[in-house]
Parts: C-alpha cells; sequence; structure tokens
C-alpha cells in the first residue's frame, strides 16, 4: 500500500513570502500528524504561459518542453492532497501561478487530476483574497478536485502572515482535517 502525501504549492515569487509561510503551516500540521508532505515554490522557476494551441488534445500533456512546469506538474500527479496558494496580485492570483494553472488544461480532456482533494490558499495585503480563492477553487473544480476547504491571510512583508491568528488557527484546521482523511486511525 503506497503512503498517501500531500503536496504544497507556493506561486508566490518570494520563496520564503508569506504564501509559503502559510501553505507552511497547513503541511507543517499534517507532518505533525504523520503525514508525508512535499513544498514545492514556483519563485525562481521558468513556467511558460499556454500557447493555446490545442496541441496538448492529441499528446495528452503539454507540449511546451523547456521550462519547469513539468517537473512540478509530476509531483501534482503523484500527490493525494494539493495545497495551493497565491499572493492576491490586483484582486486574483500572480502571473506565475496562473500560468501554472492555464497549462493544465492540458490535463483536463482526459481528467487526469480528478478525484484528488484541494486546499486553496490567498494571502493579501488588505483585500482581493476573496477573489484570488475563487480563482483557485475554480482550477480545483475544473479538475474535479474535492475541496477541503481554503485559508486567507493578510500580510505585506515577509512573515506578516504568521502574525494573523485567524488565518493560522485555520491553517491548522484544515492540516487536522487532511490527517484524519489520510490517517482515519490517527489519535
Amino acid at each position: 500500500m503506497r503512503e498517501m502525501k500531500v503536496l504544497g504549492i507556493s506561486g508566490s515569487m518570494r520563496k520564503k513570502g508569506n504564501t509559503a509561510e502559510l501553505v507552511g503551516a497547513i503541511l507543517g500540521r499534517c507532518e505533525e500528524g504523520g503525514v508525508k508532505t512535499e513544498f514545492v515554490s514556483l519563485a525562481g522557476r521558468k513556467i511558460l504561459p499556454c500557447l493555446g494551441c490545442e496541441k496538448c488534445k492529441e499528446r495528452k500533456w503539454c507540449i511546451i518542453e523547456n521550462d519547469d512546469w513539468d517537473d512540478v506538474m509530476q509531483k501534482v500527479m503523484k500527490c493525494d492532497v494539493l495545497v495551493i496558494g497565491s499572493p492576491t496580485y490586483y484582486y486574483d492570483v500572480c502571473g506565475q501561478l496562473k500560468n501554472f494553472i492555464d497549462r493544465t488544461y492540458s490535463l483536463y480532456h482526459d481528467r487526469k487530476l480528478s478525484g484528488k482533494k484541494g486546499v486553496a490558499v490567498a494571502v493579501h495585503a488588505n483585500k482581493g483574497a476573496v477573489r484570488t480563492i475563487q480563482t483557485l477553487e475554480a482550477f480545483l473544480s475544473t479538475h474535479e478536485f474535492s475541496s477541503l476547504g481554503c485559508v486567507k491571510g493578510t500580510g505585506y512583508h515577509e512573515g506578516d502572515v504568521l502574525k494573523d491568528e485567524k488565518a493560522m488557527k485555520r491553517a491548522q484546521k484544515i492540516g487536522d482535517k487532511i490527517v484524519r482523511l489520510l490517517k482515519p486511525s490517527h489519535d
């Protein structure tokens, strides 16, 4: 029997920014509960935009090969739960994560992500996270993930989100929910 795994992705271009911290809080709670996790930051990675070429319909995978999308998507394909987070840019996900999401169209045709579980995470300076969550949940819903909830955090400077008690409590609750789901015999 294979071990269940949780993958956290931070779409932020700040490798150790608030989005990474909030995604990490969920993963940390999972680790405490004995669930294997992996964290991926899209910061510093090259994720090209979708070309809209439709060639993925025949190939069953994105045809772009000269970037980091494939490597990250292989990890998504192997996870049981995806915790995906973005900072809020102009009331929505950041461009790096949007490119990543748009390229998953190549997996939509055969419902390759269907049946996984997902958590949407957004961080804003003071407003806009609701729409960011909506975009992330639309991505998860389109690919037929079962939603395990969402977490919205507030923070601008590095580490600010750690002071958002409501967001941190919510992250812990979501982490506990994942542990209960993946390790039902957990005390």
